[in-house]
């Protein structure tokens, strides 16, 4: 049977796994909302989101063998409409992707061909996935409310064989998460005496406490110190905190694993969201253009894959969306002016290509005659070498051919 068989009015992403016993006393809940109070979870969604929803979006059309770029029509720039701009409407939807696994918008306008021309996006949280057990169809119930699936963008991240929605790295993780979760809780409690552990130990050494003698000196003790008053006895009771050594509560090596075990949950370097390597020195790399080139490769890439499919299919064909991943590889000044200077030189662009880059028009008759006053020009590269016994024109007649 499919697990979007619903026993009621529908699937959330949140029943898509398995609850882990919620009976067991002291259980920790873990949900797209809680889980984000663990900082490792924080930095991670925020990192895919920023890098994601900053990269400039282009639309590109396929001529030949060649992609050329055409404008972007009203929804690739304001998908939204005038107050919701793509740089908004990525970061949103990225974050809805890697916590819940799932995004929606209902579709508001369509342009004259039938595709989308604004997306309103709504709360993950709200949405319900109908299903039709007899035909296997689908329908979304959004704040109580009907849609059918043209009425609804919806885009989905770790997909499952025959399931409509998506997974996110959260449920995956829930039992990683939780257990991070406990360790915080037990720390909040440790450290304001509202745990199991006793904050102190009053004892008396003198003798064998009778039936009702402990809580009476108990409730006095506290009586004084809860007022910051002082606490007057005889010569047979003793007072002490109790303390736990570090290394028998394991709570900050407990938070360093699980937050290394939530980097990988969500494919994000633990050395980019500040977790200290777990076992092994870090890795170290020779620029920051490396360190981002690898981060795009393995970890963002098949990301921005899937999001460029999904977003062209607002687009008519053969047109389609691409992110522009050279913003994430930005070098330093001297590697990119050298890599410049390369292309100009192997005829790659030209210097007026060059200077567009940095926003500068191209070079003026005045400002090329002032680079020739001051010595300044093109000198063309020397001609490649003859080769030995080539026929050279003037050569010596006897020369051998």
């Amino acid at each position: 049977m499919s697990l979007f068989v619903r026993r009621g009015l529908g699937d959330t992403p949140y029943n898509l796994i398995p609850s882990r016993q919620p009976e067991r006393t002291g259980a920790v809940q873990v949900s797209a909302d809680t889980a984000l109070r663990a900082s490792a979870v924080w930095a991670a969604v925020r990192l895919r989101a920023d890098v994601l929803s900053t990269l400039p979006v282009h639309v590109l059309r396929k001529v030949g063998d060649m992609d050329v770029e055409v404008p972007a029509p009203p929804v690739i720039l304001n998908p939204g409409g005038d107050e919701v701009g793509m740089n908004e409407f990525l970061y949103s939807t990225q974050v809805d992707l890697d916590r819940i696994g799932n995004t929606y918008g209902i579709i508001s306008e369509l342009d004259a061909l039938g595709k989308p021309r604004r997306v309103d996006l709504v709360d993950a949280n709200t949405v319900v996935v109908l299903i039709d057990k007899t035909t296997g169809d689908y329908t979304y119930r959004i704040g109580g409310k009907p849609y059918t699936k043209d009425q609804v963008w919806h885009e989905r991240q770790f997909t499952v064989s025959g399931m409509v929605m998506g997974l996110s790295p959260i449920m995956y993780a829930a039992w990683t998460i939780g257990q991070y979760q406990s360790a915080v809780d037990f720390g909040l409690d440790w450290f304001a005496n509202g745990g199991t552990v006793p904050g102190g130990i009053l004892k008396n050494s003198a003798r064998t406490l009778g039936a009702g003698v402990a809580e009476a000196a108990k409730r006095k003790f506290k009586e004084s110190v809860r007022g910051r008053d002082l606490f007057v006895t005889g010569n047979d009771w003793e007072y002490s905190t109790v303390n736990v050594a570090q290394n028998e509560s394991q709570f900050l090596d407990t938070q360093k694993l699980t937050s290394t075990d939530i980097a990988r949950f969500f494919g994000v370097p633990a050395d980019m969201i500040d977790v200290a390597p777990v076992g092994k020195q870090a890795l170290t790399y020779a620029n920051v253009t490396q360190r981002n080139l690898q981060f795009l490769i393995m970890n963002l890439g098949p990301a921005l894959v899937r999001r460029e499919v999904a977003l062209s299919k607002w687009l008519p064909a053969p047109r389609f969306v691409k992110f522009d991943t050279d913003h994430l590889l930005r070098m330093d000044p001297d590697t990119r002016n050298d890599m410049l200077l390369a292309q100009v030189a192997g005829m790659i662009r030209t210097p007026s290509e060059v200077r567009a880059k940095d926003n500068l028009p191209p070079f003026t008759p005045a400002q090329i005659e002032e680079f020739k006053q001051l010595g300044i020009s093109h000198r063309p590269a020397p001609p490649d070498p003859q080769p030995v016994g080539a026929n050279v024109p003037g050569a010596d007649e006897g020369a051998i051919q």
